[in-house]
């Protein structure tokens, strides 16, 4: 196991670096001066030259990506156009919001998903499979940001049940930052009153990124399900007596749920863009609205460092999935 984890961090690397190289090429080759930008609207030619001389601007562009390696490598992302501060500070901000938002969407999502997918196989054919699957379909088929509004014109504007927009209210402070996590470090300083209202305004876009995620889960579930019981083993457990209930939980589910634990993994990452228009609409402090900033203002650090950021976090949470994998499966731990 220890060894499949080092390879996996090592595969990382390669991985994180083509995905620099593509993104700062990107942001190189767009019809604007980077130089120009960063110098402000107002900025005589002078003052361009002077700010595309200090950044390397003016060098070849392999010579630009060698020199923003070696930033990197001493932990500085440069700074921020918009806000005038160093963009790690700024991603620290930004990327608790973030995973805040996302690992909720994606529990949410598994909860629902694999027992809806296995409610849906096991009865196949059924008219109950038929109303999973017309809400997987629509699940999948309705668009996010559509969702989102209807949600708060519905929840926040009709019914006044939860919070129009933002990650707490105005008269709630910030809990003491421990994990930059609003819900546990609620918890771990003993302040229920801001756990509540940072789960209040949690709900909306939680349940906004969750259903097309619970939709596909419960898809693969379902086939992952129908699969297995039509295996030697399932007919044999019958035949013994084995309960319909035991046999589903024991010994269908845990060799059904592979391929969907891997779709979670990969739903990480759709998630993560899915947030973008989501984290805007909620007015989210998270990656996407940082990311939407930097676009719109041309801060090529900040574009640069919003994708190191989402690659890094991706490639762990697809490491933890693969080690999930060892853990349901013993067949897998022992090729790891």
């Amino acid at each position: 196991m220890l060894r499949f984890l080092v390879r996996r961090l090592l595969l990382v690397v390669p991985s994180l670096l083509g995905l620099l190289v593509l993104t700062f090429v990107l942001t190189r080759v767009i019809p604007s001066d980077p130089a120009a930008a960063m110098a402000g609207e107002n900025a005589s030619t002078q003052q361009i030259e002077a700010v595309r001389a200090r950044y390397g601007f003016d060098r070849p562009l392999y010579q630009q990506f060698g020199i923003y390696l070696q930033q990197i490598a001493r932990g500085d992302l440069g700074t921020s156009v918009f806000s005038n501060r160093p963009v790690a500070q700024d991603i620290g901000r930004a990327v608790p919001a973030t995973i805040e938002l996302t690992f909720c969407a994606l529990l949410l999502a598994t909860c629902l998903g694999i027992p809806l997918g296995t409610i849906a196989a096991v009865a196949h054919n059924s008219p109950l499979d038929y109303a999973i699957r017309v809400l997987t379909v629509a699940g999948l088929a309705v668009a996010g940001f559509w969702l989102a509004i209807m949600f708060q014109l519905l929840f926040a504007m009709d019914l006044n049940w939860l919070p129009l927009r933002g990650r707490l209210s105005s008269s709630i402070p910030a809990p003491p930052a421990a994990t930059g996590l609003f819900l546990i470090d609620s918890l771990l300083a003993g302040r229920l009153d801001i756990f509540r209202d940072a789960l209040a305004h949690l709900v909306m876009p939680a349940v906004t990124l969750a259903i097309p995620a619970t939709a596909t889960i419960a898809r693969f579930t379902r086939a992952g399900v129908l699969e297995t019981m039509q295996k030697e083993f399932v007919a044999y457990e019958t035949a013994v007596g084995y309960g319909r209930g035991r046999l589903i939980a024991i010994y269908v589910l845990r060799n059904s749920v592979v391929t969907a634990v891997t779709q979670i993994g990969l739903l990480f990452g759709a998630l993560i863009s899915s947030a973008v228009a989501v984290e805007a609409i909620f007015d989210w402090p998270g990656l996407g609205t940082y990311a939407v900033t930097a676009i719109l203002n041309l801060d090529y650090n900040a574009i640069l460092a919003v994708t190191l950021s989402v690659g890094v976090i991706y490639a762990l949470v697809n490491i933890l999935v693969d080690l999930c994998h060892g853990l349901i499966d013993p067949r897998v731990a022992e090729q790891m």
